[in-house]
């Protein structure tokens, strides 16, 4: 259990990334491709799930905020303060 918070805290920080680098995932080096795949490997499937409960809220004209990624952070961070 005390691994845990750990294991939140990694994924806390790949979901930042995973967000930041979605765009530009075809710019990426190899190497760095290669650990954005792992995340997104991992995430993808969990925000394709979350989708279904979860719709992106209208904040402003053709600008919307997708509620999966701040569900998903709420969680870890749940998780990361067991």
């Amino acid at each position: 259990m005390r691994i845990l918070p750990y294991i939140a805290n990694i994924f806390i920080i790949g979901l930042f990334l995973y967000s930041k680098l979605l765009p530009h995932k075809d710019k990426l080096n190899p190497s760095y491709k290669r650990i954005f795949n792992f995340f997104q490997s991992i995430f993808f499937p969990v925000f394709k799930f979350l989708n279904r409960f979860f719709k992106p809220i209208q904040v402003g004209t053709g600008l919307s905020i997708d509620m999966t990624q701040i569900v998903l952070l709420v969680l870890l961070l749940i998780i990361g303060n067991i």
